[in-house]
């Protein structure tokens, strides 16, 4: 069941190609922590995609990471310290498969020049357990009467034993 409280989590790290793999982990984690096991694949896809472009062409490999989710969205945002990294030159690809694969995203420039890259993912209804439908118990309006004792003898038809049928049958 999806939990309605509240949860942020943040990781800074410095970004190699065998750290890729560990935050991606740790990520799916805490998703699975927080009761999130639907998202934790979409997650980690593009976590995974950032992580190797920024590690492709960034000169300043610390990052930060955080995602926040609110009951309804979780959002993943991953900031960088390169301020010669472009969203528009070296990131185009990855940023194409994350709004393929996300409900929302966006990138947005910091005071410090840098800039946050972000994308969300709903939790939809229809990725819940389904709910098992209960037994259905006896009413209490609905009383039958308890047969009476009745003889076997004066429920039974009569034998027919017309022709000696009954002794041929032995």
């Amino acid at each position: 069941m999806k939990t309605a409280v509240p949860c942020y989590y943040h990781l800074d790290v410095e970004v190699s190609p065998e750290r890729v793999g560990q935050v991606s982990r740790i990520l799916a984690a805490h998703l699975r922590y927080w009761d999130l096991e639907t998202l934790v694949e979409p997650v980690r896809h593009g976590a995974e995609m950032l992580l190797r472009a920024i590690d492709e062409h960034a000169t300043d490999k610390n990052i930060s990471i955080e995602m926040w989710w609110n009951g309804q969205h979780l959002i993943t945002a991953v900031g960088d310290n390169d301020r010669a990294l472009r969203p528009d030159h070296e990131l185009r690809a990855c940023l194409r498969h994350i709004a393929l694969m996300s409900d929302g995203w966006g990138c947005c420039a910091t005071e410090s020049g840098s800039k946050v890259i972000w994308f969300s993912q709903r939790a939809r209804a229809g990725e819940r357990a389904p709910l098992v439908p209960a037994a259905p118990a006896p009413s209490l309006r609905e009383a039958r009467r308890v047969p009476r004792d009745v003889p076997a003898t004066a429920v039974a038809p009569a034998a027919d034993i017309r022709d000696g049928v009954l002794e041929e049958a032995r």
